[in-house]
């Protein structure tokens, strides 16, 4: 999976690539079919912006978040984004829906 990281109007430190690295690594454990991730920091006046876009297998999955705090931003991004990615993976591994259909006699070969 290839990160990057770039920032309008904020300098990237070190600390803050490792922030951010480690938060999107997690994102990984839940779903394995992650390609790239595209995170954009940035901050205008006091806002501070973080987004992301996460291109997997079959979707891309888009959050946004504004906060005072640049750490707080990033967590609530990745939370989001951890919400979206696990409901993208639940829509895949959705079987319940076949089963209920096949006991119902619907025919889902057409």
């Amino acid at each position: 999976m290839q990160i990057s990281i770039s920032g309008h109007h904020v300098d990237i430190t070190d600390s803050m690539h490792h922030y951010v690295s480690g938060k999107v690594e997690k994102i990984v454990r839940h779903f394995d079919h992650v390609t790239n991730t595209n995170v954009i920091l940035q901050v205008e006046k006091k806002r501070h912006m973080a987004e992301a876009t996460i291109n997997t297998k079959g979707a891309m999955i888009h959050a946004s978040s504004t906060c005072n705090d640049m750490y707080a931003a990033i967590d609530s991004m990745v939370n989001k984004l951890d919400r979206q990615v696990l409901k993208h993976k639940e829509k895949l591994t959705d079987h319940h829906r076949t089963d209920a259909a096949l006991n119902r006699g619907f025919d889902l070969s057409r």
